[in-house]
């Protein structure tokens, strides 16, 4: 979550006239996250989260996630729900960008994670995948292989080498590699389906030592469902030191499997799976860093945390290095 985009008192009031929420009590930006716009919107009757959608969003995809956070809550999954206005429809405009307002989940992201993190974590992942088999939409993945090769073309080259000497031809050749190791969707290779494909500690909440919901569903798209796994073994398992940390690892596979077992060609694509995932977080965080307009209120991450997570899943050769 980020702000891009600032929202005078009289804009926010014109968009609030369509809804039954009550009063605006308090209306505060969202600094975290690199996507879209977001605020903090208190009002008489609770608190919601309202999303303006910023310009790397396809305004045509904004009903698949819309529509997904309604099946997923309705299917049991824990997860903020789009809040309908008087008209009967959850997609509006403000500020010349479509937006939303959603339901507000209690509970915090983990500062510190821990190896009790992650089992829940995994489980609640499983979950997700389970409901989402009786989605109807579809969205092709993006910023799978194959989108990575056109979001480097569009991060400038000298700022890559200004970040690390040798980054470019790195990446070129780990491109090359990973495209000819990717399984191929459609082919029944690995079981596919809905993933949520950003699952990060600052979009699951946790209360009382439980999973308490996932938020921010504007990549879910469809793929492999080991994949979701994958980048949450990028996202949780590694220590500040760059470590990996493999008790971590071990039980958010575990936690996923204590509700759906993975396959056997899910177990042998996850190295593979793990390093296109580090790869894919590498290239959005090199676009960022050049392209992030100055002034905006959004945190901009370094890209060589994910440049450090790729060469450990270069050197690992079977999922015995992430689960015993």
């Amino acid at each position: 979550m980020a702000v891009y985009t600032e929202v005078s008192d009289e804009d926010l009031q014109a968009f609030a006239a369509d809804y039954n929420f009550g009063e605006i009590v308090s209306f505060k930006g969202i600094a975290e996250g690199v996507e879209n716009s977001n605020y903090m919107l208190q009002t008489a009757t609770g608190p919601f989260i309202l999303t303006l959608y910023e310009k790397r969003v396809n305004p045509a995809e904004l009903p698949f996630f819309l529509n997904l956070m309604e099946h997923l809550a309705r299917s049991g999954v824990q997860c903020p729900v789009p809040l309908k206005g008087r008209d009967g429809k959850a997609l509006r405009t403000l500020c010349g960008r479509p937006a939303a307002i959603i339901s507000f989940l209690n509970g915090m992201s983990p500062r510190r994670i821990t190896a009790e993190h992650c089992g829940p974590l995994g489980a609640a992942l499983a979950g997700l995948h389970q409901a989402s088999m009786n989605f109807d939409m579809k969205r092709a993945n993006s910023l799978s292989v194959a989108g990575w090769r056109d979001l480097y073309a569009r991060t400038a080259p000298g700022a890559v080498e200004g970040l690390e000497k040798g980054l470019g031809a790195l990446i070129t050749s780990e491109l090359e590699a990973l495209s000819k190791a990717w399984p191929a969707l459609g082919s029944n290779l690995l079981p596919e389906g809905v993933i949520h494909a950003d699952l990060f500690p600052d979009n699951v909440f946790f209360q009382g030592g439980k999973c308490s919901g996932l938020i921010d569903f504007y990549f879910a798209c469809n793929d492999f469902l080991a994949y979701d796994i994958a980048v949450c073994l990028n996202a949780w398992c590694f220590e500040p030191d760059g470590a990996f940390n493999f008790t971590k690892a071990s039980r958010l596979i575990a936690g996923y499997e204590s509700v759906r077992p993975l396959t056997r060609t899910e177990r042998e694509a996850m190295p593979t799976l793990a390093r296109g995932a580090s790869m894919r977080f590498l290239l959005t965080r090199l676009y960022d860093w050049v392209n992030t307009p100055p002034g905006a209120m959004v945190k901009v991450k370094d890209p060589r945390e994910y440049l450090q997570k790729l060469r450990f899943h270069r050197g690992v050769k079977d999922i015995s290095a992430y689960v015993s």
